[in-house]
């Protein structure tokens, strides 16, 4: 066991960070909780990114920890960076939707968003049972409560509560998994759980791999992995489109940091028992987003399995490791693209379905002729999603290619590229669809077209500006001069434990 230690200073983003919440929060109460209060998004915008630089100048690229509680590495301080800028992007996202939604509450969702943020970096800094288990309810709660904000929508109540069911069913399974794992070894330290999981594993094989099992099975719900997928599209559908921003995202990303934690720490002895299964996952999970997503008419279910296909991309390098540090390498570069290249295309989206008021993919017709730069945008996110050069997400897939490449799983690299294939259909539907003139005669597209002016430019204010500024910026950048950050990443020794 590791010297306890408590430097409470290394906490010091999620504190400033939670005053933030706390203010927001109480300011919003103090003003009555209904009206439009733009300066709680530019407050939470503010905490946001001053807890980025809190965290970039006070973590750094060193290590410490409370005890074995909470640590502080390379890892936890880059997600932790990635996480509060995609929130401020979100953020900027949420203020352009809530402008026109008068029945949402606004500071109560940015009071929640910041606390599902905080969750999320408690969570990428644990490495104790209990603390995981406490930022990931943090974060999940906080989720549940924006995904039934629209509470007179009926689509957002039914997603709240089928997310409230199944994340409660998921947090139960991790607890049973961890469960065994307390009952087996007596302390719920990963560290520790992490050097005697060999010997573990020989005396009580079954037990091992029921609580890898059971825990594996409770994180996939939260990354949307197949098997574990199916409340995604309903969900992302129900939820304001912000909170789906978000969910699939700044949660995702979240997610697969304390995936990989958890099973390169605490289950790095035993790897040759789970990587097989973990590939098994990551090719299912690729197939089955890209085939599901290629009927689907409404954006935000298409974009949901979109992102169950981009979760078998990111599972991969778990499942393909030559080395532990460069494999998390691999990883954090494509988390990196997929974050800017889907928040990119989340804020067109939030866009182009407010002025049409649908959610029909043929509110994307003609876009080029309202909007040059809103189509450009868009044809760049979805290019670099589906892994086309020059973008940040050709970089990505590129390198985890490779990658499985060099680690002898050949198959796994053989199903990437077919997914990748798959994947053009529907990303390239959406493009099509941006450049031409012609409107289908459907029903359903008719209704679309009758919602919006035809011909009307679509309004895009300058938040949403920035938001698309900084994240094509991201998305073509990494894909010119992507060594900024290869070049970075494969120089850190990722994990301190």
């Amino acid at each position: 066991m590791i010297n306890y230690t408590a430097d409470w200073s290394l906490m010091t983003p999620e504190i400033v960070l939670a005053a933030f919440a706390l203010l927001i929060f109480t300011i919003d109460f103090m003003t009555g909780v209904k009206g439009k209060k733009p300066f709680t998004g530019h407050l939470s915008i503010i905490a946001l990114l001053t807890a980025a630089v809190l965290t970039a100048v006070s973590n750094g690229t060193g290590t410490g920890g409370i005890g074995d509680m909470f640590l502080v590495d390379p890892m936890s301080t880059v997600v932790k960076i990635m996480i509060l800028l995609g929130a401020a992007l979100v953020i900027g996202i949420t203020m352009y939707y809530v402008d026109r939604h008068d029945d949402i509450y606004q500071g109560e969702l940015y009071s929640l968003m910041l606390f599902a943020v905080i969750g999320a970096m408690i969570m990428v800094s644990s490495a104790d049972l209990i603390t995981l288990f406490i930022g990931l309810e943090l974060l999940s709660i906080s989720a549940y409560c924006m995904t039934g904000f629209r509470r007179y929508r009926k689509q957002s109540s039914e997603a709240a509560v089928k997310y409230i069911v199944l994340g409660g069913t998921a947090s139960a399974f991790i607890l049973y998994g961890m469960s065994f794992l307390y009952g087996l070894t007596g302390t719920t330290s990963l560290t520790v759980i992490g050097e005697g999981i060999g010997d573990l594993f020989a005396a009580y094989p079954f037990l091992v791999m029921m609580s890898l099992l059971f825990i594996l099975g409770g994180f996939a719900f939260k990354m949307s992995v197949v098997p574990f997928h199916m409340w995604a599209p309903d969900v992302y559908e129900g939820a304001p489109t912000p909170v789906t921003a978000f969910l699939s995202a700044i949660s995702k990303v979240a997610a697969f940091a304390i995936v990989l934690r958890v099973f390169f720490t605490g289950f790095g002895g035993i790897y040759e028992e789970w990587a097989f299964l973990i590939g098994v996952l990551a090719a299912l999970t690729m197939l089955a987003g890209s085939l599901i997503a290629l009927p689907q008419r409404n954006v935000k279910r298409l974009m949901a399995y979109s992102g169950i296909a981009q979760a078998g991309f990111l599972l991969v390098p778990l499942a393909a490791v030559t080395t532990a540090d460069l494999a998390i390498s691999v990883f954090m570069f494509y988390a990196a693209a997929y974050m800017l290249m889907t928040l990119g295309a989340f804020a067109v989206i939030t866009i182009v379905t407010e002025a049409a008021d649908s959610e029909d993919v043929s509110g994307f017709t003609g876009l080029y002729y309202r909007s040059p730069f809103l189509a450009f945008s868009m044809s760049a996110f979805l290019i670099s999603l589906a892994g086309l050069p020059i973008s940040a997400g050709f970089i990505g897939k590129a390198w985890i290619f490779f990658h499985t490449v060099s680690a002898g799983m050949i198959w796994l690299a053989v199903v990437m590229v077919l997914a990748t294939v798959i994947s053009f259909f529907y990303y390239f539907r959406i493009i099509q669809r941006l450049f031409v003139r012609s409107v289908d005669t459907s029903a359903a597209e008719a209704e679309v077209a009758a919602a919006r002016e035809p011909g009307a430019p679509v309004a895009v204010s300058p938040g949403m500006t920035v938001v698309l500024a900084v994240t094509l910026a991201g998305t073509v950048g990494l894909g010119i001069i992507p060594f900024l950050l290869t070049n970075w990443f494969t120089t850190l020794q990722w994990l301190s434990f």
